[in-house]
């Protein structure tokens, strides 16, 4: 017998839903290695998972931000099927939560091609009823846009919603579109850092996401 705590639950895709932290720092890499003939420290790139890469390259390499961005998408696109991989239980969650009557939303700052195709990989698609991705919105997390438009195309208000992700930018934006928010360990954000930011709740693996989420 399932007890929902909330009527809504969006979800961040890259390190929540989708296993995708190695195959992103090593499209970093490629990417670094082809166009500026170095690496970057993998923990660096790790914090800037969950920004729109585009972003992260213009704020690192002003530049080079074109050249890395397209050499990263094509070397992503290229291994993505090779390197994803599920977190278990993870979409059984999701399965869970739609037969309980839980809207269920994913807002992320992937390009739409990508998430959907992580997304379709993974089995996830069919338990998702409205996905917000980079080409959404003009402003992305922290900023609480993308959650917003997502909760706005699932006919919900910020009552009685929840946001789900793995990194700090993950929480400041589900603060800032005034849902609760929910944090998991298992992805790109350090426990020490997801705690600081003060989630509404924690969850260290998918027993404990199906737990805050379901009772």
């Amino acid at each position: 017998m399932t007890n929902p705590r909330w009527t809504t639950a969006v979800f961040d895709l890259d390190g929540t839903l989708a296993d995708t932290i190695h195959l992103i720092v090593e499209s970093y890499q490629h990417a670094f290695r082809t166009v500026l003939g170095r690496e970057e420290d993998p923990t660096v790139i790790r914090s800037w998972i969950g920004r729109p890469l585009i972003n992260a390259f213009r704020d690192h390499s002003p530049e080079h931000a074109d050249e890395l961005y397209a050499t990263y998408l094509q070397w992503n696109a290229d291994n993505t099927e090779r390197l994803i991989r599920g977190y278990d239980g993870v979409r059984e969650v999701l399965g869970d939560l739609r037969a309980a009557g839980v809207r269920v939303g994913v807002a992320t700052s992937k390009r739409r091609e990508s998430a959907q195709q992580a997304m379709d990989i993974l089995g996830l698609s069919e338990h998702v009823e409205d996905l917000v991705a980079m080409e959404d919105t003009e402003r992305h997390k922290p900023d609480p846009t993308p959650i917003l438009l997502c909760l706005e195309r699932l006919g919900r208000g910020s009552n009685d919603a929840v946001y789900v992700g793995d990194a700090v930018v993950d929480v400041l934006a589900g603060k800032a579109a005034g849902v609760d928010t929910l944090a998991v360990t298992w992805g790109a954000g350090t426990t020490e850092a997801l705690y600081g930011v003060r989630p509404t709740v924690v969850a260290q693996d998918a027993a404990g996401l199906r737990e805050a989420l379901l009772g």
